[in-house]
């Protein structure tokens, strides 16, 4: 077997393996994925929408502190000449 083919076989079965340790932690059976695919998809997709909600405030919150912060310097920085 070419070298080549090989190492693509390992990634596949590597990437097929997350795949399936993070669709379990999602209580995620494979009969049901088949079964009701649709409802899988919008289940997905559902909890990917309610992860960015809780990450998009966490980001918010800091760019309140992060981004005066970050101007201050900004223009300290311009007003020496570097």
């Amino acid at each position: 077997m070419p070298a080549q083919i090989k190492d693509s076989l390992i990634k596949v079965l590597l990437f097929s393996f997350v795949i399936g340790v993070l669709l379990s932690f999602f209580e995620i059976d494979p009969t049901e994925l088949l079964a009701n695919f649709g409802d899988t998809v919008q289940s997905i997709f559902s909890v990917v929408a309610r992860v960015v909600e809780w990450g998009v405030k966490y980001v918010l919150l800091g760019a309140v502190v992060v981004v005066p912060i970050w101007l201050i310097f900004f223009f300290l920085n311009k007003a020496r000449g570097k």
